[in-house]
């Protein structure tokens, strides 16, 4: 077992996963010269546990590419065992798979900057706050003490699995309103039909209570859209009906910016 050539074929790309681990397996078993290496394909893939087709084509690939070169055979219980060497100097002439060091310039006032970026993948990043966890865990308290209490089981994991939601994106206030949503439509429940939290929050029943949240709040929208573009219409062209309009409105359609305010004093608002 030779560590120099282990962590010579480790630090290359192979372009496969398979073609990685037929290699680190050939080169822990080679020489530090990278010969040395003894053994049938058949012994390859019970260790890598990989098809007898792959670890054959695998293997001639390596030889046309002149990664691996055939040194020899001796004979054993089934016929003879292939000897084969890895070229070192084919192997680091491939891609590495190290990330290339990225070095920041000097600020303006000739202070070095630091040695990395924030989001280099060698920064270590300070974890997160106690006080972000506690309110994290205060939004899925909250969230989860909507859920119909006669149906409340497995705290902690029901905790974790709104936690993951709203790391995924969910909203606290949007997965709140789906769970009040649930426990409106299942007030009537028999036994038999109820869902218990940690099931309901683990299958993401969520999901198709999102759907409609969102939904219904698009379609909202778009009536107020339109509803603002009818009153702005009004105004506009100075029609008797804005009368009807409302301060409240006014600050609205002015918020929107579909009228000015030399419209609104112009309509005699």
């Amino acid at each position: 077992m030779s560590w120099r050539v282990a962590n010579t074929c480790a630090e290359r790309k192979f372009d496969s996963a398979t073609r990685k681990q037929i290699i680190m397996f050939l080169a822990d078993k080679a020489s530090d010269d990278g010969s040395g290496i003894w053994c049938s394909k058949g012994t390859i893939q019970r260790y890598t546990e990989l098809g007898e087709t792959t670890v054959k084509r695998t293997v001639r690939e390596f030889l046309k590419e002149g990664i691996l070169i055939e040194t020899g055979a001796r004979t054993c219980k089934s016929g003879f065992t292939v000897g084969y060497r890895i070229d070192l100097t084919k192997v680091e002439a491939l891609d590495p798979t190290l990330e290339p060091e990225i070095e920041t310039g000097a600020r303006l006032d000739g202070v070095p900057g630091p040695p990395r970026p924030p989001n280099h993948p060698k920064t270590i990043h300070k974890p997160p706050t106690r006080r972000r966890e506690a309110a994290a865990d205060e939004e899925a308290e909250k969230i989860l003490a909507a859920y119909p209490p006669d149906r409340l089981r497995s705290k902690a994991a029901c905790i974790a699995q709104i936690e993951e939601a709203m790391k995924d994106g969910i909203g606290p206030e949007e997965l709140l309103l789906t769970v009040q949503a649930y426990a409106t439509d299942s007030a009537g429940f028999t036994r038999s039909k109820i869902c218990f939290s940690d099931n309901w929050f683990q299958t993401r029943r969520w999901q198709g209570y999102i759907e409609d949240i969102r939904a219904k709040r698009e379609k909202a929208q778009t009536a107020s859209a339109d509803h603002h573009a009818r009153l702005a219409c009004w105004i506009s062209d100075r029609s008797p009906m804005c009368k009807h309009i409302t301060p409240t409105q006014v600050t609205a359609l002015l918020a929107s910016k579909v009228v000015t305010e030399v419209q609104i004093h112009a309509a005699g608002l």
